[in-house]
């Protein structure tokens, strides 16, 4: 889950030239002569800790290639301010989920299921989701959690649309109630996917996406995920920030307010692209066409 520009200098190095935007409390890097196009697939833009500066944070994004987002749909309440925020902020540029995540899982009943459903079929909702299954912390009963899961895959093979879905140390009974619905469902996404090689290979052979984080950043938990991203096909690389949550453990400067935001997508993007042994141009290109394969984004 699912956290201006005062002035620019040029920096040289013997590979490429790049911007340093500083701004407060904030530094962007990007490179100028190859412009990069970008999509964040999973921002939880409705966190508070947006709510002082998210024009702000949105004017980052573009500046740094980040020109569409899809902003996350964690629970009821979370997947209607998405989709105010995806009305509200340009025709294009953003778009949302509707979900219910496994943390809420005990708020899914029949008759928010109705509700939920009213919400997934409005026509800036990309996907169902964010869904699946926490074992990690177990915020709402295992059964509950299982159940909430199976009625949104039900619900997004009903409506039509591709699943977002979550999913940590629950591997084994994640896998089991994929696998009953597979069949019927148009695609989907594993949102910020940090497991093993076997199961990538799992997702991978069900023919889902795989949405890689700044998790990938940080040397003591994400290290064995860069041996992983060439296993990945680039028709199915999604890139995404999780903002506010998951910095870029290796970002410098970090900003002070240690918030990610959409900005630093370009960051990851270098990240993968390196992991991968190909040009962050190749990446960006890739990721986003199969991005927008996906959810059925125009271009922009």
């Amino acid at each position: 889950m699912s956290w201006a520009c005062a002035t620019s200098t040029v920096a040289a190095n013997a590979n490429a030239i790049e911007y340093v935007h500083r701004m407060p409390n904030h530094t962007i890097r990007h490179p100028p002569t190859v412009p990069l196009t970008l999509i964040d697939i999973g921002i939880n833009l409705g966190h508070d800790s947006y709510d002082s500066d998210r024009d702000a944070v949105l004017a980052r994004a573009k500046e740094a290639g980040v020109l569409q987002m899809i902003v996350t749909g964690a629970s009821l309440e979370g997947s209607l301010k998405a989709i105010d925020l995806a009305q509200s902020h340009g025709e294009r540029a953003l778009y949302a989920t509707a979900g219910v995540h496994p943390h809420h899982a005990t708020e899914l009943t029949a008759e928010s299921l109705s509700e939920l459903e009213e919400l997934a079929r409005h026509p800036r909702v990309v996907a169902t989701g964010e869904c699946g299954l926490d074992y990690f912390r177990d915020f709402s009963p295992r059964p509950a959690q299982q159940q909430a899961f199976h009625r949104q895959l039900e619900l997004a093979a009903k409506i039509g649309k591709p699943v977002f879905l979550h999913q940590r140390d629950a591997h084994e009974d994640f896998l089991a109630i994929l696998l009953e619905h597979r069949q019927t469902l148009v695609g989907g996404v594993t949102h910020c996917f940090t497991g093993s090689a076997h199961e990538l290979t799992s997702y991978l052979e069900l023919g889902f996406c795989i949405g890689i984080t700044g998790w990938i950043c940080d040397e003591r938990r994400g290290a064995h995920l860069l041996a992983l991203m060439r296993d990945i096909p680039a028709d199915r690389l999604l890139l995404e920030t999780d903002g506010p949550y998951l910095l870029p453990r290796d970002l410098r400067p970090k900003p002070a307010s240690r918030r990610n935001e959409p900005a630093y997508l370009p960051h990851i993007a270098e990240v993968v692209a390196r992991a991968r042994e190909e040009s962050v141009t190749d990446l960006a290109r890739s990721s986003t066409a199969a991005t927008r394969k996906l959810f059925g984004l125009p271009e922009i």
